[in-house]
């Protein structure tokens, strides 16, 4: 046996199945996680020279073996280590080998070590042939043992041939590096970093990364600080005082900070802050934000100082002396990272110069058009150079945005005058040294849809420092140090490639791709280093914004302290007759007080109760012996009352005694009532006495014509006493006459007594039965009030007690808003839950001073988006005000109204749409309101809008099209029924339809003809504007020929129409057309699925005025309608589409991928779980999605394009084999170290149950009529169209890449 120490081992993993040595039983092993980052250290090895060895070991004689394991001889390395073999393997037919801490029986708590290790089975004829497995665990006493029990298969290791086992002897070698343990929660990232990083609000890492580089810009804090603010500013309603409090407590501050002052002054609510938002557009919002509030100040231009730079975009024309050029400014650049492998590439590309000839040459004035070259040089960069790497791009084959996680790298120092200055232009300053230095990386993990952000940062840039300078990963709360590798290396991308397992068997190395990486760089240049990295300390702060911090610094510790100390003290609650009377009637109707309104002490436990009757007297001026507590307690209504008086024995025990006898609910606070009792002249008095007899009883008196409630005193009565002896006094604290006839109600405890509980329920007390006989107890609330009238001309609201009571429960302020100016509160009134629709609709009206309050149409409130839901309530569709108000377990105090030019039942009974008519000879749009019953058809829309509007001719005819996104998707047939027409969404266009279009030869075509420009900020993305229209093309007819009609038909000049080009487009990809083209030919199909994705494009600049749909779309458009295949099953072609039923073509989907389902059984017959468990989840998912379609879903008439269900199908069966074949491939991969198939299987078997459960919950509201699913409560479906028991299938396959990698 040899022990060396070799270099450090590398960081790579395997991807094998890790578990501790057990004698495992048969049947599945279970799987352990190795969680070292959160494992506690005791005494944690340096992070500098972590102690390493290898250690090998001969075993002779290895088939003659007999016992079940075997233990090598003992190594050191960070605590007392050896190797353990199952040489038959360990309930497997492959060896198992583990790494073993020998001492772990007599290991001290506490003890752990993190250990990175290799095990090795040595090929003896062939080295490079060697087995090599990786791994790392968190060796402790209870996990004293870690490895793979499936090493090798015992066929190759016993095999001769092989080389494992020669003249009977094996060699196996084990490369151990103990690591630091780093514990997440206990981790200090000020005593380890001298930084603090700043807490997540939900989804704000984002944020968290661009702030915390921003503050590492010493030039730009001291500049915030600079910032004039007051004391009287608040830092939620000011940005400035905000991101100054913010950069304080960074500076100052021992722990992590708070973010929410910041996102507040941004107007953002709590909703804002769980979505991700673009950082790009962040930094600019707030860099913008804060140039304007420099303005007038001594801080005026430092964002432009810091960060802009200028470029130069030139056009320069070849063969005659024309140029033109135009200067920008930038804050930012963003650099292409698809195709460029580095940073200095992407500027390549950046400086590329264009060529404009042919049909794209550059129109010079006075010159024509003419070739040119095109493009752009910089005048000059920034101190500050921030680059914005372009990682998402929309994808035109997917029609969806990817991310891009190409391998790109950046360098330490960017030279930008490499070359001779090859990206600058003539009139740049040569004498500016453009050298800069790498300050940020800010990194996103992840992919398109979300992930995570974080930045590594150097804060300092002094030279010795400048190449190796040990970095810091700022990541929400946690600082870490991080050396340059992870910070730079790991950050560029690309693809990482596995070591292979078995090198002599010529498999393919595997390869996964890294989802972190870099999306934006900061560089600082050399030049303005010292200028920039400048000293900030307190002198730079204002005064009042030192004093404030400091004041909030100090009432945190304050709470931290007392947080701290809290065990040792108790919070005592003093009610008494002055906060009755004080708060009843106005913040208390049900109750006798709100105690959090009261007077609390903080009280040491060890103190005698009798002491603190000191404090009180101190307090309230009331004699220790004129006091007497009463404790409250919880009844089982949830009311709390005053239960009974402390006896002597209680008040001679510690406050702590007493609130653990007191308080059975373990809260630590001590809630008491305190009696005095007033005497004649009104000073206190002792209280009286208390029997058993006595009950004490808490008034309230009502008054009807003033609707008020209010505290009038509390009485000892004799439980054997009657109201009736009381009458008289009751009277005196009324201030009525002694003979007032009076009547008196009881709360009833079975209904929760006087509280906001479901029922309020006030019982009349009979005065002449006794108090014990009407169940009345210590602490009850008695209400009295003179009877109500009897055939008085004065009418109160609620005439007693239990209808003012009712009343009070069900009170709700409703805040109305225009459905026009849906931001702004407008009025409010104040309502009963209880009122229906009638009601409410009433008492708007009433308010608004109109007649007829049927023509009053309420809208309810997203409590989510903040908005209007995109439905109105219909009308009595619910029952009660309470209902309208709440959306999705969130009850909202906003209604949305507006007044209808008819009755709203009438107007339910009708189809209105809005159409917009397009003129056939004026340049103008008209937008009509049409209004037909339910059951018309598109003829008679067409028909009642001939009678409104101006046609060109008496005879003209007209049509109806459905326009979305400047493309026509439908032409209507007049015999569609209107009931099932959207204009939510879409626009509809009315025009007459063109002579030339009815009289269509054999060969001629009716195409589509849209706008469009490209966007120079997306990748060149396709956007089209303006007004779609129809044009026939004849048969043979060049480009020439078309562009004279369009231009006759458009009515452009000659010297714009020059400037356009032409373009054949094909879901969304242009190919430019030549004047000698027939465009008939690039139009060979004539019943294409979706012909508007087929179009001539006229590319050009949009210098049309905007025209408004506002008026067009009746509603919102923030949700969508619910329907599985609302883009796909509509007739949305000019022409004739084989259709199959929606039952059909929902068939078609499934069963394909069914029965590739249940063939994968018949085809790979020898499985492992894993793809036993894909294979049977797949089948099961298509299987239920076959029984719905047949006997849940409820269909339309609409009906599916055969196109669209062959398109599905193919998908969805191409998917389901293809997943089967990969899971298949990769039986007898490593398997990873946390196993997620038994809590996968339950996943999925919750989804599919919840998933069927939903269809069946959408079919039960959807009537025969509809043609959409309804959403029940306004949830609107989102997300890419998978369902859930598929999604959570997904997440239990075997990963294809190292758990490592997998941010959890």
């Amino acid at each position: 046996m040899t022990l060396m120490t070799p270099p450090p081992l590398n960081q790579q993993e395997d991807d094998e199945m890790l578990v501790p040595q057990t004698d495992l039983a048969d049947g599945p092993q279970p799987m352990e996680v190795a969680q070292a980052e959160t494992a506690t250290a005791v005494d944690a090895q340096s992070v500098d020279d972590p102690p390493s060895a290898r250690f090998t070991w001969t075993i002779d004689n290895f088939s003659r073996l007999n016992a079940k394991k075997l233990y090598s001889d003992v190594f050191v390395v960070g605590g007392y280590k050896r190797i353990l073999i199952f040489p038959k393997g360990n309930n497997v037919d492959h060896l198992s080998m583990y790494l073993d801490v020998a001492d772990s029986a007599t290991l001290p708590y506490g003890w752990s070590r993190y250990a990175q290790f290799s095990l090795t089975v040595i090929n003896q004829l062939h080295q490079k042939y060697s087995i090599r497995k990786d791994t790392q665990h968190q060796f402790n006493a209870r996990e004293s043992d870690w490895g793979f029990t499936s090493f090798m298969p015992l066929g190759e290791l016993y095999d001769p041939g092989r080389g494992y086992l020669v003249n009977d002897t094996c060699v196996v070698e084990a490369d151990v590096a103990v690591r630091k343990v780093i514990d997440y929660w206990s981790h200090d990232s000020k005593k380890e970093t001298g930084y603090v990083g700043l807490k997540n609000q939900g989804a704000t890492c984002y944020m968290n990364s661009l702030l915390q580089t921003l503050y590492h810009i010493p030039y730009f804090r001291k500049a915030v600080y600079h910032m004039p603010t007051t004391e009287n500013d608040i830092p939620s309603g000011s940005i400035p005082l905000a991101l100054q409090s913010l950069f304080y407590k960074l500076q100052y501050s021992d722990t992590s900070v708070a973010t929410k002052e910041l996102t507040k002054s941004f107007g953002w609510d709590t909703y804002d802050s769980f979505m991700q938002h673009d950082v790009q557009e962040l930094n600019r919002v707030l860099c913008e934000k804060l140039e304007d509030k420099m303005k007038g100040t001594v801080v005026e231009g430092t964002i432009q100082q810091l960060f802009e730079g200028h470029h130069m975009n030139y056009i320069e024309c070849i063969n005659v002396d024309y140029k033109s050029t135009r200067k920008e400014s930038f804050y930012d650049l963003q650099l292409d990272v698809k195709g460029c492998r580095d940073v200095y590439a992407s500027f390549d590309k950046y400086v590329e110069v264009e060529r404009l000839e042919g049909d794209n040459k550059y129109h010079a004035e006075q010159h024509g058009l003419q070739d040119a070259r095109k493009g752009v040089l910089f005048i000059d960069f920034p101190p500050v150079l921030q680059l914005q790497l372009k990682r998402f791009e929309y994808d035109f084959m997917r029609d969806t945005m990817v991310k891009i996680n190409d391998r790109y790298e950046f360098p330490l120092q960017l030279d930008l005058d490499r070359e001779n200055g090859k990206y600058l232009s003539p009139e740049a300053d040569r004498s500016v040294r453009n050298l800069y230095t790498l300050h940020s990386v800010l990194v996103h993990s992840g992919g398109v849809h979300g992930g995570h952000y974080y930045a590594y940062i150097r804060p300092t840039l002094s030279d010795h420092l400048k190449l190796m300078a040990c970095r810091f990963k700022f990541d929400d709360e946690r600082v870490t140090k991080e050396d340059i590798k992870r910070a730079l290396e790991e950050q560029y991308g690309g693809e990482e490639e596995l070591p292979q397992t078995n090198p002599g068997f010529n498999n393919s190395p595997f390869k996964f791709t890294k989802y972190s990486n870099a999306y934006m760089l900061v560089y600082i240049r050399e030049s303005d280093k010292e200028k920039i990295i400048c000293n900030v300390d307190e002198k730079d702060i204002a005064e009042h914004l030192r004093i404030r911090l400091k004041k909030e610094q100090e009432e945190k510790e304050q709470k931290r302290k007392e947080k701290a100390e809290a065990h040792l003290y108790t919070i005592i609650k003093v009610a008494r007759s002055e906060d009755l009377l004080e708060q009843i009637g106005k913040d208390v109707y049900f109750d006798l007080v709100d105690h959090d309104k009261v007077r609390s002490f903080r009280i040491q436990k060890q103190i005698t109760f009798n002491l603190f009757k000191e404090e009180v007297a101190k307090e309230f001026g009331i004699p220790v012996q004129l006091q007497r507590f009463w404790l409250w307690a919880k009844r089982q209504n949830h009311t709390y009352r005053p239960n009974r008086p402390l006896t002597p024995q209680e008040e001679a025990q510690s406050v702590g005694q007493l609130r653990e006898v007191s308080n059975k609910a373990n809260n630590a606070e001590l809630k008491l009532f305190l009696e005095v009792e007033i005497g004649q002249d009104l000073r206190p008095v002792p209280p009286p006495e208390k029997t058993k007899e006595d009950i004490l009883l808490f008034f309230k008196l009502y008054d009807p014509s003033k609707e008020e409630l209010r505290y009038v005193g509390r009485l000892f009565v004799k439980g054997s006493g009657k109201p009736l002896e009381i009458l008289t006094k009751l009277n005196e604290m009324a201030g009525f006459a002694p003979d007032q006839e009076i009547e008196l109600y009881e709360a009833s405890h079975l209904h929760f007594e006087i509280k906001f509980e479901p029922n309020v329920m006030c019982e009349h007390i009979d005065k002449r039965l006794t108090f014990r006989s009407s169940q009345l107890e210590d602490g009850d609330i008695v209400c009295y009030q003179k009877p109500p009238p009897m055939g008085s001309d004065e009418q109160c609201r609620y005439p007693d007690v239990p209808s003012f009571l009712e009343y009070m429960h069900n009170r709700q302020v409703v805040r109305f808003r225009s459905l026009e100016k849906s931001k702004e509160d407008e009025f409010c009134l104040e309502l009963s839950k209880l009122h229906t629709y009638d009601d409410v609709a009433e008492r708007v009206a009433h308010h608004l001073g109109l007649d007829d309050p049927s023509k009053i149409r309420l809208t309810s409130h997203n409590c989510y988006s903040q908005q209007p839901k995109p439905q109105p309530i219909k009308y009595r569709g619910v029952d009660h005000l309470s209902d309208m108000l709440v959306h999705y377990n969130q009850t909202s105090d906003i209604l949305y109204y507006e007044v209808l030019d008819i009755p709203l039942p009438e107007l339910q009974g009708l189809k209105t749409l809005k159409v917009a008519f397009h003129h056939a000879t004026k340049d103008e749009v008209v937008i009509h309101t049409i209004r037909l019953p339910k059951q018309s058809t598109v003829g008679d829309v067409i028909n009642d809008l001939k009678a409104k509007v101006e046609l060109s001719h008496p005879n003209a005819e007209l049509r109806l099209l459905e326009v979305f996104y400047h493309k026509i998707y439908k032409i209507f047939p007049h015999n569609e029924k209107i009931e099932n027409i959207n204009d939510q969404y879409w626009t509809l266009r009315a025009e007459e339809v063109p002579e030339e279009e009815k009289n269509l030869a054999p060969h001629d075509r009716l195409i589509h003809v849209y706008h469009f420009m490209k966007d120079t900020t997306q990748n060149q993305v396709v956007q089209n504007f303006g007004e779609p229209f129809f044009l026939v093309i004849h048969e043979g007819e060049t480009l020439t020929e078309v562009k004279i009609r369009i231009q006759k038909k458009l009515q452009v000049p000659d010297e714009e129409f020059s400037k356009w080009k032409f373009a054949f487009l094909s879901l969304g990809r242009p190919e430019y057309l030549q004047d000698s083209d027939i465009v008939s030919s690039r139009f060979q199909r004539r019943d294409v699925y979706g012909a508007w994705e087929q179009y001539i494009g006229l590319e050009h600049s949009d210098n049309a005025p905007k025209r408004s749909y506002a008026a067009n779309q009746n509603r919102h458009t923030f949700e969508k309608p619910y329907s599985r295949f609302w883009n796909l099953n509509s007739e949305k072609s000019t022409r004739m589409q084989i259709k199959l039923s929606s039952r059909t073509g929902m068939l078609v989907f499934y069963v394909p991928a069914f029965l590739s389902g249940v063939a994968s059984f018949v085809l790979y017959p020898n499985h492992d779980l894993r793809l036993f468990l894909v294979k049977a989840t797949l089948t099961i998912h298509f299987f239920k999605r076959t029984i719905e379609v047949l006997f849940v879903h409820k269909y339309s008439t609409s009906g599916v394009v055969l196109d669209s269900a062959i398109l599905i199908s193919s998908s969805y069966f191409s998917a389901t084999s293809s997943m089967i074949h990969g899971q298949y491939l990769t039986q007898g991969f490593p398997e990873p170290q946390v196993d997620l198939k038994y809590p996968g299987v339950l996943l999925f078997l919750l989804g599919i149950s919840g998933n069927l459960y939903h269809h069946l919950l959408l079919a039960s509201l959807r009537t025969k009529s509809e043609k959409e699913y309804k959403i029940p409560k306004g949830v609107t479906q989102q997300g890419d169209g998978t369902s859930p028991n598929l999604k959570i299938f997904l997440r239990m396959s075997r990963p294809l890449f190292p758990m490592s990698v997998v941010r959890n």
